[in-house]
């Protein structure tokens, strides 16, 4: 997997913005790659609903990681991956990067709460101490064994401990060594516009509707000087608003309802790499 991470570095070192779309099993990273992006972000909301849980830090680390193997198995585009806390202290981060390291992940989150966190878009976050954060970023930047493996440090602090807060330990992060910053829910397009600026490094922007933050164009966000941009929900939201229609057509008429694309067994199959697989019936015998 290192030429994927490799591909991720030279995606952030072009002029243009990176969209990273929010998946969570094999499905969906297949479904992001066939649409002509060239990252998938797994959303850590959207793991936890695969398991039918809410993002509340439920999942173990295990299990996180095993997802992201699953999704970097399915597509060859780089994986940016939550991990949450890092599932402790700064020895449990060692652990996760390792960890992700050998699942084929080209980058990983780490946050500033508590743990068991909360989706940064909810209330009653806390906050582990500045000491703690940075430490825990320079064990992750520390422990890496492919150095184009992508270290993000991500802050909760504007919705606990105010903007000013929230930038200071961006910066503090990216002096212990993270590759990026994400400044988790501002709360209005002048603190989105203010945080390219305020903070001295690249910066990732979290695009979640229904949150805490505005939403803005990806064209406005690359102008602010964004250079990721990550949608969580973007599918988990549109899957769960169509299994709904579904299920009701199906209560309601009692029968099948009409898919909304060619979905032939056939050609559902063909999605997931049918072709390649059928050639290899034939190919050593």
């Amino acid at each position: 997997m290192t030429s994927a991470r490799r591909e991720l570095r030279r995606l952030l070192a072009r002029p243009e913005m990176l969209i990273a779309p929010g998946g969570y099993d094999g499905i969906t990273a297949r479904l992001i790659e066939q649409a002509g992006f060239n990252a998938i972000y797994m959303t850590g909301a959207g793991t936890s609903a695969s398991f039918g849980l809410p993002d509340y830090g439920l999942l173990s680390m295990t299990e996180m990681v095993a997802n992201a193997a699953r999704m970097a198995n399915a597509s060859r585009l780089p994986l940016i991956a939550d991990a949450d806390t890092g599932y402790g202290t700064e020895l449990n981060v060692v652990r996760t990067v390792q960890q992700h390291e050998r699942a084929g992940t080209a980058a990983i989150h780490i946050e500033d709460q508590v743990s068991p966190k909360r989706c940064g878009h909810l209330d009653g976050k806390e906050l582990i101490s500045r000491e703690e954060f940075a430490a825990k970023i320079k064990a992750a930047v520390a422990t890496r064994q492919d150095p184009d493996f992508v270290v993000i440090a991500r802050t909760d602090a504007r919705s606990v401990a105010g903007f000013d807060e929230a930038i200071a330990r961006a910066n503090l992060a990216l002096q212990a060594g993270a590759d990026l910053a994400f400044v988790e829910s501002p709360e209005s397009v002048e603190e989105v516009r203010l945080v390219p600026q305020r903070v001295d490094g690249p910066c990732l922007l979290n695009v979640v509707w229904g949150g805490k933050t505005p939403q803005v164009s990806m064209d406005d966000a690359q102008a602010m000087g964004y250079r990721i941009a990550i949608l969580p929900g973007v599918l988990l939201k549109t899957v769960y608003g169509a299994c709904d229609q579904a299920l009701a057509a199906l209560k309601e008429t009692r029968r099948h309802p009409t898919p909304l694309f060619d979905s032939s067994v056939k050609n559902v199959f063909r999605r997931f790499g049918a072709d390649e697989w059928d050639e290899l019936r034939t190919r050593f015998r």
